[in-house]
């Protein structure tokens, strides 16, 4: 039986900035230049003020670790147990990730620890960003 894929997003034009950077080893955000607040997701329009004025901008890769589950039902591609986790980007916005370089359990996955991203080359299109713990 063939080994089954992860799932993996389909890029938009919204979306392709993002894309590009993870591809290129960079978290990619956006801020909107009226109201300066960072977001995530990717979208044309600022969620606080709704200008359209936005910039990309490259994040430091650091986060906390805000909230997590932990996963023991094998399911593939994935591996028992894995952390399905929100970060919060030192930039503000939050995001979905999976957090990998440590034990998958509640010792290892404090909240609030300190977080570094790191990129998993998924196809020729699609790099998908991780956390780690920072300095692991």
């Amino acid at each position: 039986m063939p080994e089954a894929k992860r799932p993996l997003p389909k890029p938009t034009p919204e979306t392709r900035h993002f894309w590009e950077g993870t591809a290129a080893g960079e978290l990619r955000l956006q801020r909107c230049d009226q109201c300066r607040r960072a977001y995530f997701p990717p979208r044309p329009f600022c969620p606080k003020c709704g200008s359209r004025k936005v910039s990309v901008f490259k994040a430091s890769g650091r986060a906390t670790l805000y909230s997590y589950v932990i996963n023991h039902r094998p399911m593939p591609p994935f591996t028992a147990p894995y952390s399905i986790a929100v970060v919060e980007l030192d930039e503000g916005p939050r995001m979905m990730t999976n957090i990998v370089g440590c034990p998958q359990t509640p010792e290892a996955l404090q909240l609030d620890m300190p977080l570094q991203v790191v990129f998993e080359k998924q196809t020729d299109e699609i790099t998908l960003p991780f956390f780690k713990p920072a300095g692991a």
